[in-house]
């Protein structure tokens, strides 16, 4: 278990990932694997955000675990680490960010671990069947498209790579993940082609920063506080 350096829990803050407790947390990560917590899922959010649509809601909510595990991907280029805790040790609180209510993400900071060169691809197909997952469950509580929810995970994703990929350190395994994830191999339990590819078209992501990429609206022009992306596809 490597222990996390000072920049490591600066990342994780400024995606709105905590490592300290929370006294009052609203749910797990597990809870959203249970058919009778996704239910009601929707309205916690709904009330939450204020949303006025309940796909905006569930988006929303999209969008933070997208955080999560834009994190995971990130970590992994960078300092060949995930975390790898369990997924009751995944919770969610309310927290207030730019003036509007949210979730913040709380985990164990002891729960990452290195990942060898070996497994390196087994992993990113583990991270993609967990987001696969989430967005099955999601889809359970309302009508919302899965290009929407794994556009809200790819977003941060393309940013992240962005970066990756202009530091001299780090720009060759950028590259070797980025090879990994436009192989449709690592989709293949539940896609037949590799998404991120279908996003991206096959550009490098440092020259589809500042473009419009998405083809569905992430819907936060619904919630009150926010504004719609500058590049939305709905105007």
């Amino acid at each position: 278990m490597p222990a996390l350096t000072y920049d490591q829990l600066r990342l994780l803050n400024s995606y709105s990932i905590f490592t300290e407790n929370t006294d009052k947390p609203l749910f797990t990560l597990e809870n959203l694997h249970k058919d009778f917590f996704i239910k009601d899922f929707r309205n916690l959010m709904m009330g939450i955000t204020q949303a006025s649509t309940e796909a905006a809601a569930v988006s929303h909510f999209g969008r933070r675990y997208g955080m999560f595990m834009a994190m995971q991907f990130y970590m992994l280029t960078a300092h060949d680490e995930i975390w790898d805790g369990n997924k009751r040790d995944v919770r969610y609180s309310l927290v207030h960010e730019y003036g509007v209510n949210t979730l913040g993400t709380f985990i164990t900071a002891t729960d990452f671990r290195y990942v060898k060169d070996n497994e390196r691809e087994r992993v990113i197909t583990s991270l993609l069947y967990q987001i696969h997952q989430v967005i099955i469950q999601l889809r359970k509580t309302t009508s919302i498209s899965p290009l929407t929810l794994w556009e809200n995970i790819f977003g941060y994703m393309l940013w992240n790579y962005s970066e990756l990929l202009q530091n001299p350190l780090l720009a060759d395994r950028a590259f070797e993940d980025l090879e990994i994830l436009e192989d449709s191999k690592v989709w293949s339990s539940f896609s037949n082609k590799s998404l991120f590819y279908q996003y991206t078209g096959g550009k490098s992501p440092v020259d589809l920063i500042g473009k419009p990429v998405r083809k569905s609206c992430c819907f936060s022009k619904d919630i009150p506080g926010l504004m719609a992306c500058q590049f939305c596809p709905i105007k």
